[in-house]
């Protein structure tokens, strides 16, 4: 094995690049090494997860609005580039105290609906206090943005309800995950 010490590689010709190894080649960091990157770096292949942030709440929240209203059931994230896209889960319980409303849900952020598609509509055909139903809402949002964003679920009424989550101490979960470009 050799060792080459210099203190800065430049190309010979005038393209500016620099090639270390052939196609196939392995080039190995050895552990506790650090490579710091000021400019951009490419050819990495996207898609890795930089950080998940999550949180539960068994507060029951409820809301008569048929306008999207945040639940207390967020998380707060700060993108580290502008590129990264932000995956939000929320799992939680629903339930409304009106035969034939419907009770709808969404994904917010900064208290702006994002799936205006809505992500879940429950259709509750009975009144009956004891009823509810799971509710699931995914997005992938591109918030082109690097300052700290709070993602919320949303629910609203159909109407004629009141919209219920998390009844009974049910308790909701949120995840939010920065994929990386």
């Amino acid at each position: 094995m050799s060792t080459l010490e210099v203190n800065k590689l430049a190309p010979l010709a005038d393209n500016g690049t620099v090639t270390l190894g052939d196609s196939g080649d392995t080039i190995t960091i050895p552990s506790g090494a650090t490579i710091t990157n000021s400019g951009t770096a490419t050819g990495f292949g996207g898609g890795k997860i930089g950080q998940v942030v999550s949180a539960t709440n068994s507060t029951a929240q409820t809301t008569t609005s048929t306008s999207f209203v945040a639940t207390s059931l967020a998380v707060n994230i700060t993108p580290t580039a502008t590129s990264s896209k932000i995956f939000i889960i929320v799992s939680c319980s629903a339930s409304n105290n009106n035969s034939g409303d419907v009770c709808r849900h969404t994904i917010m952020r900064n208290s702006t609906p994002l799936n205006t598609g809505e992500g879940s509509s429950i259709l509750f055909s009975s009144a009956s206090t004891d009823i509810r139903a799971g509710v699931s809402v995914n997005y992938l949002d591109s918030p082109n943005s690097t300052s700290q964003i709070t993602y919320a679920l949303g629910h609203r009424t159909g109407g004629a309800a009141t919209s219920e989550i998390n009844k009974n101490s049910f308790t909701g979960s949120i995840i939010a995950m920065e994929v990386l470009a």
